[in-house]
């Protein structure tokens, strides 16, 4: 039997670079090694935590599913499914909470941010993220997350509960492992923090224009472009950050001794940087056109997705229930 493959990106809308190159790479490469079942969906659920906007739900998760098409995904392939479609996702996420303290969710460093982040909305949702996403792993028993490394304490949360629903009701569950991509922590263009959709000025979408990404790039914060030592945290070393990605690491060297030399133009490195990356989200663009344009299609692959993580998950359901003692 091939081991098992499970990701998904909260349902926030249209997908931004650093969800492409973070998580959608790697669920594509992945998919395309043909040594995994793939299981991608759209976290839906795990959009509710934060606060949102219900009657742009629907809009924003139908945005995500077609990125994630346009982007590589195939149904063919791979199972594509809303997460919200499949009822294990949450009866199994309350079963494992047994086997977590809330000391233990409450230390999360991802919790702590989003409580800073919003302080007026710290709910139980929250708190239990990590259990609802060791649930959406261990449901398939998913052998690799391609995620980025910001999700590796939720992970290492996924593997404490699979040993303890191992050790205490004989269930066999594998421990999840991250598959790291090249492009796994993307920062945000305003210099701090990674690239969210949650902070304006922060990202560049995949369905951002040619001269959208200019004007996005032109935001980004710099100096006199000349000094002793590159800057290693800032608008510039995001800048060096995206050039070694969509250009190469040759192309940064050459901008870094610039910078250490004759000095840097930042409006040309901004210029050349535009349109690297607009090469790169081009073909996505023109494939999500085509796709927005056969909403049948995009019905049928959810539908038959939905089916098969069902499927599969009532019977991770049933291996739990009946451990347990509730079968």
């Amino acid at each position: 039997m091939k081991k098992r493959v499970l990701s998904g990106i909260r349902a926030t809308g249209r997908l931004h670079l650093g969800n492409y190159l973070g998580a959608v790479l790697g669920m594509v490469e992945l998919q395309e090694s043909g040594a995994y079942e793939a299981y991608y969906m759209v976290a839906d659920l795990h959009t509710l935590t934060t606060p949102f906007e219900p009657g742009e739900l629907q809009k924003q998760i139908r945005e995500v599913v077609l990125d994630y098409l346009a982007a590589g995904i195939d149904p063919s392939k791979s199972t594509l499914f809303i997460q919200s479609q499949v009822p294990a996702h949450l009866d199994l996420a309350f079963l494992f909470s047994t086997t977590e303290t809330v000391a233990r969710m409450q230390h999360l460093p991802t919790f702590k941010e989003k409580v800073k982040e919003h302080p007026q909305d710290v709910t139980m949702a929250l708190l239990n993220y990590p259990i609802l996403m060791a649930a959406d792993i261990l449901a398939y028993k998913a052998d690799l997350v391609p995620v980025g490394i910001d999700q590796e304490p939720h992970l290492e949360v996924a593997r404490e509960v699979a040993r303890k629903m191992n050790e205490k009701y004989n269930t066999r569950f594998p421990e999840p492992q991250r598959f790291a991509t090249k492009g796994e922590y993307i920062p945000s263009l305003t210099g701090e923090g990674k690239m969210s959709k949650s902070v304006e000025g922060s990202f560049i979408l995949l369905t951002d224009s040619l001269e959208t990404v200019k004007e996005r790039l032109a935001k980004v914060p710099t100096d006199s472009g000349k000094g002793e030592e590159v800057p290693t945290k800032g608008g510039v070393a995001v800048l060096m950050s995206l050039v070694e990605i969509f250009e190469g690491a040759d192309k940064k060297k050459a901008y870094e001794k610039k910078y250490l030399g004759e000095g840097l133009r930042y409006s040309e490195l901004k210029e050349e940087l535009s349109k690297a990356i607009f090469k790169v989200i081009k073909p996505i663009q023109d494939k999500r056109r085509e796709l927005e344009k056969n909403p049948a299609f995009v019905n049928k692959v959810l539908t038959e997705g939905s089916a098969k993580a069902n499927e599969l998950t009532q019977a991770t359901l049933q291996e739990v229930k009946e451990g347990m003692g509730l079968l």
